[in-house]
């Protein structure tokens, strides 16, 4: 197994992360918007073995590259609460959600999984074999969201474990991605840094 492989996917899995992000909002504000709340910002502590990285909003192990886990934040509008030019519209696409939306439609298990795998399978080239150990329904300062545990392993490398947090609100989606390899130390300091999320 090559650790530095892993490691240089880090990038490609953060982009990957924001792409299924944009995807997984659209499902996930399909639930009724007018039944959530606004929410202004998202806020969570980032434990100290984190270092911001070269992209925006992701943060690596501090001992990177011997350690490949990260942090990935990402924050995505869907556009009810703003009026977009179509230039704006098109020179910023992931700033709102897909137009067509079925509005009695909630991100499940099996959607969430249709949707990565079908975005991690393309991006590596393989069937990395994604599977989701669980899928919560959980509440974060009266706002409602998903915590989703799966993990993944592309061939001749380590198994990648991630735990995705999604916490809704009127026109924002908040996701927040906590990803190690195999023998990456630190599934208690995700577990203390979700404890932190809040949303205001």
């Amino acid at each position: 197994m090559k650790k530095v492989k892993i490691v240089a996917g880090c990038v490609m899995t953060f982009a990957l992360v924001l792409v299924a992000a944009l995807s997984i909002s659209s499902v996930a504000n399909a639930m009724v918007e007018e039944d959530l709340k606004e929410a202004h910002h998202c806020s969570f502590v980032i434990p100290t073995d984190f270092v911001p990285g070269e992209e925006k909003d992701l943060f690596l192990n501090r001992n990177y590259p011997m350690e490949s886990s990260m942090i990935a934040y990402n924050v995505l509008y869907n556009g009810n609460d703003i009026v977009l030019t179509n230039r704006e519209k098109e020179e910023h696409p992931e700033s709102i959600a897909e137009a067509v939306v079925d509005n009695t439609e909630k991100l499940t298990k099996d959607k969430y999984l249709e949707i990565m795998s079908e975005s991690y399978n393309k991006a590596y080239g393989e069937d990395v074999g994604l599977s989701v150990t669980s899928f919560e329904n959980v509440e974060i300062d009266g706002f409602p969201g998903y915590k989703i545990v799966s993990e993944y392993q592309k061939s001749g490398e380590e198994k990648i474990h991630q735990i995705v947090v999604i916490v809704l609100s009127k026109y924002r989606t908040f996701t927040i991605t906590y990803q190690r390899a195999e023998d990456d130390d630190c599934e208690a300091l995700f577990e203390k840094s979700i404890a932190t999320i809040h949303v205001k």
